[in-house]
């Protein structure tokens, strides 16, 4: 009986081996069938093994401000690129402690990396950072885009594989230091060597080796030129893995980390200014893959703009500054999301968190801890812990409690306010809906000097200074007032302000009109109804010149006719125009009449230095020998130089007389504090204020700014022109004309004063009236006013208008 259990016992055990074993095996090919399916799945989609690591360092499209500031870089190629042998050792050594430790070892897959990824995964149902080798992050440099997702994580993998098969371990290290992005438009080791320290590779010491090594998790969270702190605290973890691998000793560990952090000091980049125009680099780069294909991006061209680089900064502040003010006006929207509180409680993991997060239109992002009564306590990745109070949180009003808003593991956007009180230089803020747009030209070559189209291209590319297609409301009636000025008015015609009803007249149906204000005014002189906006003053006079002859007149100054309708309601502005096309109509107002082209590229060069293209812009002038901006240029294309004069010089200057009174006593008084007499401008309100306008110059600067939502909605009650949209023309007009002396485009030899009646609008008898200003022969005679005085005037009024 012992004997056969002790067989028994054995049979069963065989059977469980072998049941085991068949498992194991099934398991095995299982595994191998997914894996194959997988490679066969995804592999097609991806280069061979004989084009894989086939990668050229081309020169990449480099876009300048008009004084040679850096705002834009498309390409592949970097500007320093190295051969592995020109790579100090330990430079190599800090990367592979800082990415890869087992880089030497493994097939371009750490398998044991990815099994200690996917416990985590398992256990803390959180997706970690590791796993990714070099060879992966190579991959994906050169073929694959940044998309978090599992699919793209599968394609590295078979491309890394790829990768090992076709090239050695120095070739795939060389080609990973030189792809690798490392901040500061800096592409490759050679060329953050340069950014950061102004030195060659081979000059840098262990502890700036060791920072350069601990950019590629995040290169702006530890850039240590803005962040020398974070940066820091990633060059130590770095230091302390080298230590840890043997790569250096305890007293180079020791040196190198008490190093001060030394990052832009040689370069003069400490604390740099960061000249953003992301909207106007992607116009340029637009324009020139229209001009050259994909060699624009690797023919080492460079583009130089007629941006100015602080203009731009101004604009991009007002702008922002702007948008988040009426965003305060309004409601809060909430947090962005919420953070899990197995993260919250992880320090390692908030962390990561915060470093993923990407600061937005100049506001960073912030993890509430805590809310204390009227307090918020945050954590951000650039600036470590930061507490504010009810005042810097503008929905609170002072007497909400900081809990109504936030709670811990919200993510929040934070404003930079430049107080030099520490304690409030931060207010709560958020990513607003509404949208803007700025354009600054210069009105005598249509040089564009500053261009935003949007709060933040990271978010939206869609560039509303350029593309969007918006009703201008009230700022379009200078150019009515101008064709009505041809057309045999005066800025002393009396206008009658009073309701109607008109029927037809190209409109569905009846249609009645009326002022923004609601109120009537009776017979009003067209100066002042220009001044106070009144559109039944409007109405009445495209209905008097003819709305043919006015889009004749008006098309003239850029504004396409086909923009415009044709019917009566195109006096309020129904027509559609994009912000840019604003800013050159109004340009033949502050340059005495000429219609010049807007344009944004200055000078190609290309790789070589040569210059293959040079603007020529038409200029505002009358004559060449009388021409300013041609001053510096010979040649016999001079003449041809010379922009085409559209209107009279008195009529620019009358209508530009009549919008610094828009300034001075209407609708633009906001403007009155620049403390300028030099400006004129105009407002602009839609339907239920779904469009807010303020379009302006002086005699050397055009600026329009415009407000809205990027589908039609109301931003909301007063929200008008005035409110909405001057705040950021004041704004940028205030910062870039600081010190400049006044300039008001001159008066022409053919322009008079005249002495009127303002009830009138006739020449004041007897001494008294007000000054008007008149082309010479139109103002009002002796003889009309003596023969006004033996009428009702206001009943002749309504009869002609």
């Amino acid at each position: 009986m012992q004997v056969g259990d002790s067989m028994k016992k054995r049979s069963r055990g065989a059977r469980v081996i072998i049941v085991l074993l068949a498992g194991l095996l099934s398991a095995i090919t299982l595994a191998v069938c997914v894996v194959a399916g997988v490679y066969l799945y995804f592999g097609p989609q991806l280069p061979d093994a004989g084009d894989i690591g086939q990668t050229q360092f081309n020169e990449p499209l480099r876009v300048y401000t008009a004084d040679h500031k850096l705002i834009g870089e498309y390409g592949t190629e970097r500007r320093k690129p190295v051969t592995y042998d020109q790579i100090p050792k330990q430079q190599v050594n800090a990367f592979v402690a800082a990415e890869d430790d087992r880089f030497w070892q493994h097939p371009g897959v750490d398998y044991q990396g990815m099994m200690r990824a996917v416990v985590h995964l398992i256990t803390t149902g959180r997706k970690t950072q590791g796993g990714s080798t070099i060879t992966m992050q190579l991959a994906r440099n050169l073929y694959l885009s940044d998309a978090k997702t599992y699919t793209r994580k599968i394609k590295e993998m078979i491309l890394a594989l790829r990768l090992e098969s076709k090239l050695t371990k120095q070739q795939i290290m060389e080609l990973y230091l030189n792809k690798i992005y490392l901040g500061e438009r800096a592409y490759g080791i050679g060329a953050a060597a340069q950014v950061y320290y102004n030195k060659p590779l081979d000059k840098l010491n262990l502890s700036q080796q060791a920072m350069l090594a601990g950019l590629p998790k995040a290169p702006s969270a530890f850039n240590p030129i803005a962040n020398p702190t974070r940066a820091k605290q990633r060059r130590d973890y770095v230091l302390r893995r080298m230590h840890a691998l043997g790569f250096i000793d305890d007293a180079a560990w020791k040196r190198a980390k008490e190093a001060p952090v030394t990052a832009g000091e040689g370069s003069g980049q400490k604390n740099p200014v960061r000249y953003e125009a992301r909207y106007v680099a992607e116009m340029v780069r637009q324009n020139m893959v229209a001009r050259y294909g994909d060699k624009a991006y690797t023919g080492g061209y460079s583009v130089t703009t007629t941006i100015r680089s602080k203009r731009q900064r101004a604009a991009d502040h007002a702008l922002r500054k702007d948008l988040l003010a009426y965003d305060a006006r309004h409601g809060w929207h909430g947090p962005e999301k919420t953070l899990d509180s197995s993260t919250m409680n992880d320090p390692k993991s908030l962390q990561d968190a915060l470093d993923d997060m990407v600061t937005r239109g100049g506001l960073i992002p912030a993890v509430v801890l805590s809310t204390d009564g009227q307090n918020i306590h945050l954590i951000t990745g650039q600036y470590g812990k930061i507490t504010i109070g009810a005042s810097q949180v503008p929905w609170l009003h002072g007497h909400k409690p900081a809990g109504s808003l936030v709670k811990k593991g919200d993510v929040v956007r934070l404003a930079y306010t430049g107080s030099k009180d520490k304690d409030k230089q931060w207010t709560l803020a958020e990513i607003p809906d509404v949208q803007g747009a700025l354009v600054a030209m210069n009105p005598h070559t249509g040089g564009i000097e500053a261009l935003v189209g949007g709060f933040d291209f990271g978010l939206s590319k869609f560039n509303r200074a350029v593309q969007a297609r918006r009703q201008p409301g009230s700022s379009f009636k200078p150019f009515l007032y101008s064709a009505a000025l041809a057309n045999g008015f005066t800025a002393a015609t009396i206008v009658n302000d009073a309701p109607v009803v008109y029927q037809g007249s190209g409109l569905d149906k009846s249609w009645r009109p009326n002022n923004y204000s609601g109120t009537i005014h009776g017979p009003t002189r067209l100066r002042e109804g220009l001044v106070h906006s009144l559109n039944l003053v409007s109405i009445r006079v495209l209905r008097r010149i003819g709305v043919s002859t006015a889009i004749n007149y008006i098309s003239k100054f850029g504004l396409p006719a086909k923009q415009m309708p044709r019917n009566l309601s195109l006096a309020l502005g129904s027509g559609t125009f994009s912000p840019l096309q604003m800013a050159g109509g109004f340009s033949v107002f502050a340059n005495e009449g000429f219609r010049v082209k807007p344009h944004y590229i200055s000078r190609i060069s290309d790789g070589r230095g040569n210059v293959v293209f040079k603007a020529k812009p038409k200029v505002a002038c009358d004559s060449v020998d009388d021409c300013p901006a041609l001053a510096h240029t010979t040649g016999a294309d001079d003449a041809s130089r010379l922009a085409p004069r559209i209107i009279p010089a008195d009529n620019a200057y009358i209508v530009g007389d009549m919008m610094r009174d828009v300034i001075r006593h209407g609708t633009g008084r906001g403007a009155l504090k620049l403390g300028r007499h030099d400006l004129s401008g105009k407002t602009g309100t839609t339907n239920d204020q779904i469009d807010a306008w303020f379009s302006g110059f002086n005699a050397n600067l055009v600026t329009v700014t415009w407000v809205g939502f990027d589908k039609l909605k109301p931003m909301g009650h007063a929200e008008t022109g005035a409110h909405a949209a001057l705040p950021m023309w004041t704004d940028f007009m205030g910062t870039v004309l600081a010190g400049k002396p006044e300039a008001i485009p001159p008066k022409p030899d053919d322009i008079e004063t005249v002495q009127i009646d303002p009830q009138t609008g006739q020449r004041a008898l007897g001494g008294g009236g007000i000054p008007e200003i008149f082309r010479k022969g139109h103002a009002p005679t002796v003889e009309e006013a003596r023969h006004s005085g033996k009428h009702d005037s206001s009943n002749e009024v309504q009869q002609l208008f």
